[in-house]
């Protein structure tokens, strides 16, 4: 019988005991140490994954006030090159790095060397169409290998990779990629999506119209277009070559904080915020998540169950980022391009336990969403087992985007109970049950695109309490803030963190003097950054998310500001205003109502609704149609003319109303009776589903 397995933070550990003599009785004495000797724990981190510089860093942390801080100056990285490390042993190994799948069940497997091959060709292609160190390359890409080889592609060069997913309108596209102004497009002419072929030429010419800083677009070619794009390269033909100047290709050593990507994470007001993220910090805190936290070890390691590592995802949600870091510590990473459900009008939820049983996935993520749509469509995991698709391969389900509620973390556990009886895995102490709380492990995790991480994750170590995640990541000083600013435990308050960490923004593009950086994190606590949640410690460590505290929209995990979606709806004639909130929260679905104030003399019918979802669906994407349209006779708005987002949705979330919003600090107090009528009736009709308000709130 093989020997007991051991998790990645426990070999971590060890390392620190035997390298540094550093032990701890509990992981809370773990984690404490790694926010408190912050230069200590990171530096413990670059040592343990043998991370590579030819020069030397001065120091782990120049500064200490946040955001102003700077890591490992001096130290020189790419996060390509952290990619070719495993090149090797994996080839000998006979590990492949990406197992690619779409919904027509087309499979591409690419090997290590392969990748290596492509990403250099495709470098050495863009380095001739100009692209050089601090450029903005912009994509336009679904979840393909090929997107993984473009992101290389340009981190290699010292270029900066923005991508937004094809099931974003063109206005949203632009709103992003106008603020960054890339040199170079690289974009799919069409997309196959739940069931259907969906032409996107007429976008892409469209995006090369409207950004006039392009000098060169290429193009991944696809059957789905109605026309091909002229005077643009193609993406094949720049990656099919294996010259000399691809074999001796290498990634450029970079500054330590040089720019890997720019992402988007969207406010209440303005555009969205592109949030530039560095190579090195990068690096690091996705090595501690994926590595430690995770439990995803190499591919090729012996010790670690040849790891096939899933999160389904979108190229628009950082979680397609998370996903392709699972390459830098050695990992296989297993792609699926297309719907989760099935086609609209048949929907199917096994596609992806499917996809997942072909390829041996041994960690399976998604949003919190995904999970609760399999539970409600009676989906029978044991039934699938037991029908020659093996899911006893996966030992770990990953989710995140929103609470995860706990009757629906129990079904998840009870149907890997009988899928893993059924596989007889339960005795093989390599079988991995999920430890205490078993018998599959959940690793439950809250954290953001802002610093493409997370706060708050698992540990496989530690006892599973549905409902709850683990712990507070190693690294993360994160804490629940009361009204008065002191941490509490057991009562829910505002998500803190309060100490720097390594992927926390270098800064937005083109924001003068920080302005909106300081404004969107550390407004309501200079030098502590505010990250918008409703966060529980709880006594024995675990945390329960409670939702957004601001008035952001977060839809299974992608957040859009408010901003977007009135430039959409109050496009149409008909609209004279509008008002949007989302009511996440734990235990329930997420419900996101759209209040519209008509011009006289209109009234809200099914043909408009169905209009009002139709912009939605094209200035943003599908994601953001709302669930319910209500017509209004007016928007409640203060005295200087702000919506008042927040007040509302407290107000529809159960708090009473005098608890949520100052009558008097209000331009049209009278227009509240109806929000107070609608909450009322929403809650008699749907009883037990409003939530006590959170404390603090």
């Amino acid at each position: 019988m093989p020997a007991p397995y051991t998790p990645q933070i426990g070999r971590y550990q060890d390392w620190l005991r035997q390298r540094h003599g550093l032990g701890f009785d509990d992981y809370d004495a773990l984690w404490r140490w790694s926010t408190t000797d912050l230069g200590a724990f990171w530096q413990s981190v670059w040592d343990y994954f043998a991370l590579e510089s030819p020069t030397p860093h001065r120091a782990v942390l120049e500064g200490a006030a946040m955001p102003h801080v700077r890591w490992f100056p001096g130290a020189q990285v790419n996060y390509a090159r952290q990619v070719w490390r495993h090149v090797e042993p994996a080839e000998a190994a006979g590990q492949p790095a990406i197992i690619a799948e779409d919904e027509l069940g087309r499979v591409r497997t690419v090997g290590w060397r392969e990748l290596q091959r492509d990403v250099a060709a495709l470098a050495v292609g863009l380095r001739a169409l100009g692209v050089r160190r601090g450029d903005r390359v912009a994509a336009y890409l679904p979840n393909r290998a090929e997107t993984v080889v473009a992101f290389l592609a340009c981190a290699s060069l010292g270029a900066i990779w923005s991508v937004c997913a094809p099931d974003m309108g063109t206005a949203a596209v632009l709103d992003r990629f106008r603020q960054i102004e890339p040199t170079v497009l690289i974009a799919a002419d069409g997309v196959h999506y739940a069931g259907r072929p969906l032409d996107r030429s007429a976008t892409v010419r469209e995006l090369r119209a409207g950004l006039p800083t392009l000098s060169h677009v290429v193009t991944l070619r696809t059957p789905y277009a109605a026309q091909r794009l002229t005077d643009t390269h193609d993406f094949a033909a720049l990656v099919d070559r294996d010259d000399a100047a691809v074999r001796d290709f290498a990634p450029e050593w970079l500054p330590f904080d040089h720019p890997l990507w720019i992402v988007y994470s969207s406010g209440t007001t303005g555009l969205p915020k592109p949030i530039v993220h560095g190579h090195g910090g990068i690096l690091l805190t996705t090595l501690a998540l994926k590595v430690l936290h995770n439990d995803i070890g190499p591919s090729y390691d012996p010790n670690s169950l040849g790891e096939r590592f899933h999160w389904y995802s979108s190229t628009g949600w950082v979680m397609w980022n998370a996903q392709i870091a699972g390459l830098t510590g050695g990992t296989t990473i297993v792609l699926y391009d297309g719907s989760p459900g099935g086609r609209k009008d048949e929907p199917d939820w096994t596609v992806l336990w499917r996809f997942a049983a072909r390829h041996r996935v041994t960690f399976f993520g998604a949003g919190a969403a995904f999970y609760g749509n399999v539970m409600k469509a009676g989906v029978d995991l044991a039934a699938l087992q037991a029908g020659g698709h093996d899911l006893s391969t996966i030992r770990a389900l990953g989710s995140t985007g929103s609470p995860l509620p706990e009757e629906v973390q129990r079904w998840g556990s009870a149907q890997f109970a009988r899928v893993y009886a059924l596989a007889g895995r339960a005795a093989d102490p390599a079988a991995l049950p999920g430890g205490p709380g078993g018998p599959v492990w959940w690793c439950n995790i809250s954290g953001g695109t802002d610093f493409c991480g997370a706060f708050i994750g698992g540990h496989r170590g530690l006892p599973q309490v549905p409902g709850q995640m683990q712990c507070r990541q190693l690294g993360c000083a994160v804490e629940a803030w009361d009204d008065d600013g002191r941490a509490v435990v057991g009562q829910v308050g505002e998500l803190v963190c309060v100490r720097p960490i390594p992927s926390m923004p270098l800064y937005f593009w083109n924001d003068e003097g920080d302005a909106r950086y300081l404004s969107s994190y550390f407004d309501t606590y200079p030098g502590v950054w505010r990250h918008g949640d409703w966060l529980e410690v709880r006594p024995d460590g675990g945390c329960v998310i409670y939702g957004r505290s601001d008035a952001t929209i977060n839809r299974h995990g992608l957040r859009m500001g408010t901003s977007e979606i009135y430039a959409a709806v109050e496009a149409l004639p008909e609209v004279l205003d509008s008002l949007v909130v989302d009511l996440e929260y734990l235990g329930r679905e997420s419900f996101m109502p759209l209040f519209v104030v008509l011009r006289p003399g209109l009234t809200l019918d099914e043909p408009l609704r169905e209009r009002l979802r139709d912009a939605i669906r094209r200035a943003l994407s599908p994601r953001f149609v709302p669930d319910a349209i209500e017509q209004v006779p007016d928007i409640p708005r203060t005295l200087s003319g702000k919506k008042q987002e927040l007040p509302i949705k407290k107000l529809l979330l159960g708090q009473p109303l005098e608890r949520v919003v100052n009558r008097d600090a209000m331009a049209n107090p009278d227009c509240l009776a109806w929000y107070v009528a609608y909450a009322q009736a929403r809650q008699a009709h749907a009883p037990g589903d409003t939530p006590p308000a959170p404390a603090g709130a």
